[in-house]
């Protein structure tokens, strides 16, 4: 566990907030976290598996890849290897991380249903944390016998940390996310799904710069989020934290692998 005195220090509400609000938010690394919040991983391990299913396939495609970091983990990557993504700013991430290794980046328009691929080019299509499975489009672009895999985050995900800012959220958005429904739309869509695992994951937040950091990343967790709307909530997490007490919340997360039929 990080030493939180070395966290926070004597260091003020004001230094804190304002290196949060200054730093680097692109692509999809966590490491300016280190020492100020902690998460838990699901046991199954998602990095080592994606490597080892990369290493298998011919042409695969990544999924909102954020900037390419999961991907890059991989030591040996298809012929063809494909990332999408939708944020500018991640996509620029990708192409300095993986347009070295021959990985080609491509821009798609967040909220765009149809993939700009053509039908059954890829054995392998994979993503972590997809903002929103396409599942027609997963089965239309992998080949007849083709794979996707896939880690994505489930119901009511930080919820402790979002509803502190937001207040109760309802039932209908607490339910979102569901691994089982997504599992039927995925079947709906004439895949046949082989292997679906839950995970609970504590997270833990140890200054309120920290705080600030995730919600800048993460901006759907607290939409419109800014220091000055929310002001109190803040300080008094700031006050919860200089006491010792860290914010814990819950990451919710799902594996799922499901085929294309051969026939």
């Amino acid at each position: 566990m990080p030493d939180r005195e070395n966290v926070a220090g004597m260091r003020s509400f004001e230094d804190l907030v304002a290196e949060a609000q200054s730093a680097d938010v692109s692509g999809w690394g966590f490491s300016w976290l280190d020492g100020r919040a902690i998460e838990a991983r699901p046991s199954w391990g998602y990095a080592e598996l994606l490597a080892r299913r990369l290493a298998g396939a011919e042409r695969a495609l990544d999924l909102d890849t954020g900037g390419g970091e999961v991907v890059n983990e991989a030591t040996v990557l298809p012929r063809t290897m494909i990332v999408t993504e939708a944020w500018p700013p991640n996509a620029v991430r990708a192409r300095q991380t993986l347009g070295a290794r021959g990985v080609s980046v491509v821009d798609v328009d967040a909220g765009v249903s149809r993939l700009p691929f053509g039908d059954a080019m890829f054995d392998l299509v994979t993503a972590r944390h997809p903002v929103r499975p396409n599942w027609s489009e997963v089965h239309r672009v992998l080949r007849r016998g083709g794979t996707y895999f896939a880690q994505h985050v489930g119901p009511a995900s930080a919820f402790e940390l979002i509803e502190y800012f937001l207040g109760p959220l309802p039932e209908e958005i607490r339910a979102g996310r569901d691994p089982q429904r997504e599992a039927d739309d995925a079947r709906s869509a004439g895949l046949t799904v082989e292997r679906l695992l839950t995970a609970r994951c504590r997270m833990e937040f140890f200054d309120v710069g920290a705080v600030v950091w995730i919600l800048r990343k993460c901006v759907w967790w607290v939409p419109g989020f800014s220091i000055g709307r929310y002001d109190t909530q803040l300080r008094e997490l700031d006050e919860m934290m200089r006491s010792g007490e860290s914010f814990v919340a819950h990451s919710t997360r799902h594996l799922i692998t499901a085929r294309r039929p051969a026939s």
